[in-house]
């Protein structure tokens, strides 16, 4: 959750942790970040081997173990919560989670489903909220440009978290409070249940169609070799937000907030593409689990592939028009191409041969609204917040030369034959509001 997302390295938060943790640093009056944009520094550093030869020297512990672990090996394993999550849950036990966490989104909600594999007394609780990381101990009203429309943060504690210790402490209120909390953004409601993900939700399958569309109709049989393709260069990574990129942690980091950036900063770059659907006619409310069906070639043998679902807002947004045209990232993550069969054992791609990745994309509870569309963005890098892949096949990127490191060309598939989706757990759909 914090240090690798599917294999890939969280290369920014992972650094300046380590740099700050472990080298005295409030001694250290020194930043070691001394350019303007975050990206520019991690780009001119190099090859993640330059921290220990120029930064580090071998000095930092944690460091040294990201070099020595660079796959889910014990190490890492015996460092997983959900592995000591074995017997039944006895204790009333509260997780929860913000939408908008830009370090922790993930734990919560794998917590959560292991615990209530194991709870015979209906001991696990969990709420989610439009939060980033600790945000409910706020007002939680907005968050970068997005307004909630209400304190969420004051919902969560006078109308979930007393009434909940009350209980459970005191032995006053309620003993019949919901077992999940939601809020669920775009329509801005909480949605009480008494399970997570909900169990009245159907499978729908978003696909990826020409002309840079997509639609709840799968590819046509005149599809049926159709792609996109785009050119990875390791030189120039694309970028995690608009620059210039401050720090994760340094002086006047704004990294609390990156999950509500604009995507639209995207727009000229030839390594990054997008896929939309048509103006809704209806609401579309998604709640649960999030998964992309990605049909992908790389004439490397290696690879990352960063998806992301978006809503993206009319350029007549009445209710907000300095939100027009927004693209608001509702499920995002990376997947490091190396670890699709494994974790603990990485392979070489077959260059330039179709292979299928199921990539979590995690859970969301959100409605699109009538008159916005649905859009899927994919691309290679995701840089600083991910470290760059070679894109060539290297037993331990963390010692990767200069020389590994090539451009390749990505081939993202959406034919009849190899029709890259991403699957919807909808809630309530329309197909004429989709097509």
């Amino acid at each position: 959750d914090d240090f690798h997302h599917n294999g890939a390295y969280r290369h920014s938060n992972g650094f300046e942790y380590d740099w700050m943790m472990e080298s005295g640093w409030e001694q250290n009056t020194q930043w070691p970040i001394d350019l303007p944009d975050a990206y520019d520094w991690y780009l001119r550093l190099g090859p993640l081997a330059s921290v220990n030869a120029n930064i580090f020297h071998g000095t930092r512990p944690s460091w040294n173990d990201f070099v020595a672990h660079p796959n889910y090996d014990a190490f890492w394993q015996q460092q997983a919560i959900t592995s000591y999550l074995k017997t039944a849950l006895t204790v009333p036990t509260l997780l929860v989670g913000g939408w908008y966490d830009q370090e922790d989104f993930y734990g919560p909600q794998r917590i959560y489903a292991d615990l209530a594999r194991r709870d015979p007394h209906h001991f696990a609780y969990l709420v989610l909220g439009p939060w980033n990381h600790g945000g409910w101990d706020s007002l939680g009203q907005k968050l970068g440009p997005i307004d909630f429309g209400s304190p969420t943060g004051i919902f969560y504690d006078e109308k979930i978290q007393k009434p909940w210790f009350d209980h459970w402490l005191k032995g006053t209120g309620k003993a019949d409070s919901p077992h999940v909390w939601t809020f669920e953004t775009g329509s801005d409601q909480w949605i009480a249940g008494e399970s997570w993900p909900p169990r009245d939700t159907v499978k729908r399958n978003l696909y990826l169609n020409a002309g840079h569309t997509a639609s709840f109709l799968s590819p046509t049989a005149k599809d049926v070799d159709g792609f996109d393709c785009y050119v990875s260069d390791p030189a120039h990574p694309a970028p995690y937000r608009k620059g210039p990129i401050l720090p994760t942690y340094g002086p006047e980091s704004t990294w609390s907030t990156w999950l509500t950036d604009d995507q639209r900063f995207l727009k000229t770059r030839s390594d990054v593409l997008t896929w939309k659907t048509v103006p809704l006619t209806q609401d579309i409310t998604v709640a649960g689990n999030v998964v992309a069906e990605l049909f992908a070639a790389t004439s490397g043998t290696d690879s990352d592939w960063v998806v992301k679902l978006l809503d993206i807002y009319p350029n007549d947004n009445p209710a907000d028009p300095k939100l027009a045209e927004y693209e608001r990232i509702i499920s995002d993550e990376v997947f490091r191409g190396r670890f699709r069969k494994s974790y603990e054992h990485p392979e070489a791609i077959p260059s330039n041969r179709v292979q299928e990745y199921r990539i979590d994309l995690h859970t969301a509870d959100h409605t699109f609204l009538k008159g916005h569309q649905i859009g899927i963005q994919i691309q290679s890098a995701w840089f600083p917040l991910i470290d760059r892949n070679p894109q060539r096949f290297v037993p331990n990127i963390f010692e990767a030369k200069e020389e590994d490191y090539q451009t390749a060309i990505q081939r993202i598939y959406r034919s009849r034959r190899f029709s890259t989706h991403i699957v919807l757990p909808v809630k309530q759909i329309s197909h004429e509001g989709t097509r």
